[in-house]
């Protein structure tokens, strides 16, 4: 049995030694920038500062970034909490840090004097040269060129962001809300849902005074609970209730959101950027927020019609559904087509054009058989083996953990790429969403040896129920969903960087359908007619699909970007609402405070929203041009690791995509895409 030059993460924290372990990495991170700032102008080389705050910060980062993702996924309040105290601690500490002059100016010496000596610029190579660019443009963008008092008042905005986007995803992870139904209030919903729900007994009075109880199903907010009511419940004021609950469930975040958005403006303005927006691209591909703007306002042009199209058809579907159930529609609400009819109306379109029955979908996709033939699948793909860890130190029970190694693996060192944890079922405090949490950069240590990557998936899937013994089955969604997941994964794993900072970061195919799917009685695969109609799905109602998803990235950049301040909270609530009237042609008639539980504003990937459309124009080309007519070939899956994974970010993405491809990138598949063949 191959054993490895280093073990996986021990999950064995307390709440007391978690602070202490957090305590202790910031007092050493301390100290070496301390060490750094003493050094001589003349003694600040390559080595001495850039290499050494490297290692120190990748040191630093394997140990806070596993002590601060307890917060997410421990089934223990009380580490919970603990994580997120350590983190409030780490973030206050991470502004000073990014804020030393005295270390800002040791990177301006060393690069000075590496620069000055000869031969020495091109002896570190590509990677090395990346890591002092982007090390002293690190302090420009942090404000070290702003006078003293510019300084003080930068550091006070940024702390007292980091702890406003600490505080809203504490809420937005500890929310636990529910909703309550009758079962006649749930009709249409499968049988097999209802019965994972728990149950509760209103009494109540009626007109003559006499106590009735009724039982009734308790929905929760996860998206395994409500999705089936959205999606399948007849009543119209069920699914509205259920969407205007979901959609206010985390209204305790307004003012946080609010609080958040004024002061990333703050910062932008004293960094010397018109707005947030332009601050945070001005580091990456595309630059500015005016490009993004540009980039969701032509893909909103090109999709509003096929979206008022689809939302026609849709309406027109709804229209004989009243009829022939002998609903009635006056004339106010006769055109009306609501947020909370789309799932619903969207699904039996689904079902009357291409007979795809999502009930019947989801058989074929138990989480039991889904999970190791996806893993299987990058396997193959990748000439790796995942190897189950058995017995393995985990967060919770439910934690799958695993070592991946090269197929071929001969020994210890060279053949481990690392490990990943699973944590595939919700449950209460956990992210209530699926992504995926580096934990442990992959780099070379001083020593020479390498540091392996690690990294955790948290999901929420369909968990089986003790109690009825009903199986766990994904959405069709739910599967595409973890496929996208895991090739977070493995880039993560696959990163082959000597500097940590560089490390990390296709389910409508019927053959790779029939593959990941195994009915959970009878073991079949999804019929060739289903998975035919299944691919076919992926144009069905795609404007409306892609609007929403425009929608979130235009809140997401306009907030950010030209809005001024607009005073009271509840006008951001307002914005909300009125931006999505204007990007999708679907109806509402209470506002709700949907961008509080839009976690993306809080967790990172603010002005990033659009990234999703953005990357999917590279994605649909390397498909396209690579992998379309065989998705599994194992050669391909080499080149693209090679190329695509093991480069990581030391290098230009455009570079990067340019040579994997032969030739510069362009958005035809993506259009293809999006608009079929005549698009």
């Amino acid at each position: 049995m191959l054993s490895p030059f280093q073990e996986p993460v021990k999950w064995d924290h307390t709440p007391e030694s978690l602070s202490e372990e957090a305590d202790a990495a910031i007092a050493r991170f301390k100290r070496a920038l301390d060490n750094v700032a003493s050094l001589k102008p003349e003694e600040c080389n390559f080595e001495s500062v850039f290499v050494f705050i490297e290692s120190e910060q990748s040191t630093y980062n394997a140990s806070i970034d596993v002590l601060t993702f307890y917060q997410n996924a421990s089934g223990s309040q009380a580490l919970r909490e603990a994580s997120s105290k350590a983190d409030s601690r780490s973030r206050d500490f991470e502004v000073e840090r990014s804020m030393r002059m005295d270390v800002f100016n040791a990177k301006i010496a060393a690069e000075k004097n590496i620069k000055a000596e000869e031969g020495k610029w091109e002896e570190i190579g590509l990677e090395g040269r990346r890591l002092v660019e982007k090390m002293v443009l690190e302090g420009k963008r942090a404000g070290l060129g702003l006078p003293s008092e510019k300084q003080d008042e930068l550091k006070m905005l940024k702390k007292e962001l980091s702890q406003a986007t600490l505080e809203f995803m504490k809420n937005f992870n500890e929310e636990n809300g529910s909703i309550s139904f009758t079962k006649e209030e749930l009709k249409g919903v499968p049988e097999g849902t209802l019965s994972g729900y728990s149950k509760r007994t209103v009494t109540s009075v009626n007109e003559s005074g006499e106590e009735i109880e009724t039982e009734q199903y308790i929905v929760s907010f996860k998206g395994p609970d409500y999705s089936p009511v959205m999606g399948f419940a007849e009543n119209a004021a069920t699914r509205k209730r259920i969407h205007e609950a979901v959609s206010s469930r985390l209204a305790v975040n307004v003012p946080i959101i609010s609080k958040i958005i004024n002061l990333r403006r703050k910062i932008a303005l004293l960094l010397g950027y018109k707005n947030w927006a332009d601050y945070v691209t001005d580091d990456r591909m595309i630059k500015s927020g005016k490009a993004v703007e540009e980039f969701l306002d032509g893909l909103a042009t090109s999709l509003l019609p096929f979206g008022q199209k689809e939302r026609d058809t849709l309406l027109a579907i709804k229209q004989a559904d009243y009829a022939s159930r002998n609903l009635p529609l006056d004339d106010a609400e006769k055109d009306k087509f609501y947020v909370w009819d789309n799932g619903y109306y969207g699904r039996l379109h689904t079902e009357q054009t291409l007979k795809i029955d999502a009930q019947a979908v989801k058989e074929h996709f138990p989480v039991e058989k889904v999970v190791p033939v996806v893993l299987e699948i990058y396997q193959d793909m990748f000439r790796v083996k995942f190897v189950r860890l058995e017995g393995a130190s985990v967060w919770h029970p439910d934690v799958q953990a695993y070592a991946v190694w090269e197929k071929d693996a001969a020994d210890g060192e060279t053949g481990l790429i690392g490990y990943t944890y699973l944590d595939l079922y919700p449950r209460p405090g956990k992210f209530s969403h699926i992504a995926v949490w580096p934990l442990v950069p992959g780099r070379i240590l001083p020593s020479g040896q390498r540091q392996y990557p690690v990294n955790a998936m948290l999901a929420n899937l369909a968990s089986p129920n003790a109690n009825t013994g009903a199986a766990a089955l994904m959405r069709h969604h739910d599967v595409v969903m973890f496929f996208h997941e895991m090739g977070h994964v493995f880039h993560d794993l696959m990163s082959r960087t000597k500097y940590g900072r560089f490390h990390g970061t296709t389910c409508w195919e019927p053959k790779i359908l029939k593959k990941i799917s195994s009915h959970y009685q009878t073991g079949e695969p999804i019929p060739d007619e289903l998975a035919e109609s299944l691919a076919k799905s992926r144009l069905q109602d795609r404007g409306l699909f892609y609007l929403q998803q425009i929608f979130n990235s235009k809140y997401d950049l306009k907030v950010h970007y030209d809005c001024d301040q607009l005073g009271s909270p509840e006008a951001y609530t307002a914005l909300w609402n009125k931006i999505y009237g204007e990007t999708l042609p679907l109806d509402y008639d209470q506002e709700c405070p949907g961008h509080c539980a839009f976690s993306h504003l809080a967790s990172g990937y603010d002005v990033g929203y659009y990234g999703y459309q953005y990357s999917q124009v590279f994605a649909a080309d390397m498909y396209a041009t690579i992998f379309k007519s065989d998705p599994l070939d194992p050669s391909r899956a080499k080149l693209y690791r090679e190329k695509i994974l093991i480069p990581g970010s030391t290098r230009d993405e455009l570079d990067i995509l340019e040579e994997f491809l032969g030739r510069p990138p362009n958005n035809d598949a993506f259009k293809r895409q999006l608009f079929g063949s005549t698009g």
